[in-house]
């Protein structure tokens, strides 16, 4: 049984919003600009969660740690940015339980806020195309800190914004990234079972409670 908490973070991509379909095509758009190897959805599945910077050094290097030519990455992630701000949203769906569980969290009159790593110019008209900005007063992007997840600074930020320690703050996300922020920041973690997690089981990582949907968010028992 987890305590009540009286603010609760979500994650986006991977939680809240499938995005692989134009994150993918927007890699893809990329590589094919240089006459690189396009990369596929599977791989790209397994590459997001660390930022667009990140993704985009993986693609290019077809490798999780590897750092690009500095001269190809500054050369093509424009092209990244060009190419998603083209098709952002297009092929994005929210997550079957997503708008349920979100409706649930605000009748509960918890305090809401969206804390993702994907930049602001992307972020807000993806929450704005899927009618979902509407629930959260604070939205932290990859961009909007010094810091991002697996950093606990936009967690810690959010608390502060509302006025609520992280004692009595929860987070929702799906990735290991998710968790580590979570716990650094003091926070409780549940995470979802069908996110992007590098292919990892989210289970793994220890988080408070796994979910197959959010609407199970209305089973839970607080103290």
């Amino acid at each position: 049984m987890m305590q009540r908490p009286a603010l609760v973070l979500c994650d986006l991509d991977g939680t809240l919003v499938d995005s692989m379909a134009d994150l993918a095509n927007a890699v893809d758009a990329m590589m094919a600009e240089l006459e690189l190897p396009l990369c596929g959805e599977e791989k790209v599945r397994h590459w997001v969660g660390n930022g667009a910077e990140r993704l985009v050094k993986r693609a290019l290097t077809n490798d999780f740690h590897a750092e690009p030519d500095a001269d190809l990455f500054a050369k093509a992630f424009p092209l990244f940015v060009t190419a998603y701000a083209q098709n952002n949203g297009e092929h994005s769906k929210l997550y079957d339980g997503v708008m349920e569980g979100l409706l649930w969290l605000q009748q509960q009159g918890f305090h809401l806020g969206c804390i993702t790593n994907k930049p602001e110019q992307f972020t807000l008209p993806l929450l704005e195309k899927l009618d979902i900005k509407r629930f959260f007063p604070l939205v932290v992007s990859g961009d909007t800190l010094p810091a991002k997840k697996p950093d606990p600074l936009p967690l810690l930020h959010a608390a502060q914004f509302f006025g609520v320690l992280p004692a009595d703050s929860l987070f929702i996300g799906d990735s290991i990234n998710d968790v580590l922020a979570a716990r650094a920041a003091g926070f409780s973690v549940i995470c979802v079972s069908y996110g992007y997690n590098h292919g990892q089981d989210i289970r793994t990582a220890n988080p408070d409670s796994v979910l197959d949907s959010l609407v199970e968010l209305t089973t839970l028992s607080f103290n």
